[in-house]
């Protein structure tokens, strides 16, 4: 894995083999960050990066210069990498969080600019993950709501659908406040 653009880029993230985590592909990565170079202004927004796995989406938002990245991850060891490659990038504007992403969504006060979210394709309510940020209020006002997951889902019904956009099995998902 590699960052694509900003202070950081050209930067290689190495993740260990023991990691579970599935990384957003750098092709996907690249395609995700075209459209969103289109539409927001980096350096004055405030991103949540759900399922943050190897924090490469988040170190991503960093490097573009945001105010902050608030990145939830459950496993220690996905928890430890992310500590050890901001602490590599000297990275001060990134703050990890190891906890329960629904937990999470459910009990903060916290209001975002832009929420990523990247869950195992497998999770069981992963379906449920638009209509919680939405009821929960999580995003400010014109906030955008990125939900990466695979061909098995099809969220153009929902009330705050943009757009979908594919790059190979990996399929991203915008959703508006």
């Amino acid at each position: 894995m590699r960052i694509i653009s900003g202070r950081l880029k050209g930067r290689n993230i190495y993740a260990p083999v023991d990691i579970s985590a599935r990384p957003t592909t750098d092709f996907a990565k690249e395609g995700l960050f075209d459209v969103l170079n289109n539409r927001i202004d980096f350096e004055d927004i405030e991103v949540l990066d759900l399922f943050a796995g190897t924090g490469s989406i988040g170190f991503e938002f960093v490097s573009r210069g945001c105010r902050q990245v608030v990145s939830i991850e459950n496993n220690p060891k996905q928890c430890l990498f992310i500590k050890k490659i901001s602490e590599k990038f000297e990275i001060d504007n990134l703050i990890l969080l190891k906890t329960d992403v629904f937990k999470y969504i459910t009990h903060t006060a916290s209001r975002f600019d832009l929420i990523f979210a990247d869950p195992p394709y497998q999770l069981e309510n992963l379906k449920e993950i638009p209509d919680m940020i939405f009821s929960q209020q999580l995003l400010k006002t014109e906030g955008i709501f990125i939900l990466e997951h695979s061909s098995k889902y099809n969220f153009s019904q929902h009330p705050h659908f943009m757009e979908t956009r594919k790059y190979g099995r990996v399929h991203f998902t915008f959703f508006k406040a």
